[in-house]
């Protein structure tokens, strides 16, 4: 004999839904994704804007997870939040690595027009420098495209522009301008063995990057959500490899343009994966228990 469906109570948190209902009706051995699903038929929002918790804790929009294992019975009351306009991870990371793939070619082959004085071809340095980050950030736009299974199929729109700066700006207008001067640094010619080993770092930095991506993909199935124990080059080392190496391929770049710009960048990036790396790191050992091997650093082995 089937079950019959519990009755959940519902309000709004935060701003007002005007079509959510005062209660839903849901199986109790349905998952928590049918009661997104329910909710954004009866709300007409999309399950990607809705954010459901119970009592402060957030009910995950997930196949695997069952209404009552959430904790959910009948008579339950459930805050159901707008998050707002939504749009793709995807989608965001093709526009944030846009910028950068753009404004470079376009710094380097404008310099005429851009700079005064800018009459004499670019530099080695300068060519080398706008290859190298070109080719960085097509690779990341392919990954993006063909490589990356995400957890999170959306985000807020607004957050956008908040992303996209880090890379438009930093990455993009900050070194670029800086680098293809006349008056730069890049335009001289420089340690021709700095270079090469610049070029090097680079080389091993992106390909070691590009394979650790590929280690983490083939832990998700496609649309999945799952979050497997990743092994392979460099993650017996630290957390996030994939930082690791996305540093040193970033590094070589530095040695090859010598631009303060780009150590500007080095930096701030640096950082941010350095805590993405050490949150990484605590949410593997809480969800993968005695799987996951604990390592002493998130990061840079011997360092953080």
């Amino acid at each position: 004999m089937a079950s019959k469906p519990i009755t959940l109570q519902t309000e709004s948190r935060g701003k007002r839904i005007p079509k959510l209902p005062p209660d839903t009706s849901i199986y109790v051995q349905g998952s928590t994704c049918d009661l997104y699903d329910r909710l954004s038929k009866e709300t007409g929002l999309s399950a990607s804007r809705l954010r459901i918790t119970c009592d402060g804790k957030p009910v995950p929009n997930d196949k695997k997870i069952t209404v009552g294992s959430a904790g959910l019975g009948s008579g339950s009351k459930i805050q159901v939040k707008d998050l707002g306009p939504q749009i793709a991870w995807r989608t965001v990371f093709v526009i944030e690595y846009l910028g950068p793939l753009l404004i470079h070619p376009l710094f380097y082959f404008l310099r005429p027009y851009i700079y005064t004085g800018a009459n004499s071809p670019p530099s080695t340095l300068q060519t080398l420098s706008c290859i190298t980050i070109t080719l960085h950030f097509i690779k990341r736009e392919l990954e993006t495209l063909f490589v990356h299974r995400f957890s999170n199929a959306t985000m807020p729109a607004r957050n956008i522009f908040k992303n996209s700066a880090h890379y438009w700006v930093l990455s993009g207008l900050l070194i670029a301008y800086f680098t293809y001067s006349p008056t730069s640094i890049t335009a001289g010619k420089g340690s021709p063995l700095l270079t090469y080993a610049g070029l090097a770092l680079y080389a091993i930095g992106e390909l070691a990057n590009l394979n650790t991506h590929l280690v983490l993909r083939n832990l998700r199935s496609p649309g999945g959500t799952e979050r497997g124990v990743p092994r392979g080059l460099g993650f017996d080392w630290v957390t996030c490899p994939n930082y690791l190496f996305e540093t040193m391929a970033w590094v070589g770049i530095l040695m090859i343009n010598r631009s303060w710009s780009t150590a500007v960048f080095l930096v701030v990036a640096g950082v941010q994966m350095a805590a993405w790396a050490k949150k990484k790191e605590g949410r593997y050992r809480k969800e993968s228990g005695g799987k996951y091997q604990k390592k002493r650093f998130a990061m840079v082995p011997g360092v953080w």
